[in-house]
């Protein structure tokens, strides 16, 4: 099993950066891939953006050319870099890891509020 820590988060005006962060404990053998989803009110939780073992990053189109994730593997955490914030971007944002053969874990979420 591994557990998941966030930090950053909170609250931006629009055009306004805010950095996420996503520390991993435990199996961190068993990672296949870690990254962000966001869930907005009324909406589906959606893929914001991950990273694989080989280091290849995948984002959502809503967030490409704005959002940048990177890893540092001796500390076990993503980094989530949200540059040009739109409200739209407003949501919780939780810490996801796949694992190699089964399965996945989540974090417990923390809010992004875009506003002016």
């Amino acid at each position: 099993q591994v557990q998941l820590v966030e930090s950053g988060g909170g609250a931006a005006q629009p055009g306004g950066s805010l950095r996420l962060s996503c520390s991993a404990s435990g199996r961190i053998s068993s990672i296949s891939a870690m990254g962000w989803y966001r869930q907005a009110p009324g909406n589906p939780r959606e893929l914001v953006a991950d990273i694989n073992s080989a280091g290849s990053t995948n984002y959502a189109v809503s967030v490409k050319g704005r959002f940048t994730l990177s890893r540092d593997n001796a500390k076990n955490t993503v980094y989530l870099q949200m540059n040009s914030l739109k409200p739209e971007d407003t949501a919780v944002y939780l810490c996801n890891v796949r694992y190699k053969f089964y399965g996945q874990a989540w974090g417990q979420g923390t809010q992004v509020t875009v506003s002016s």
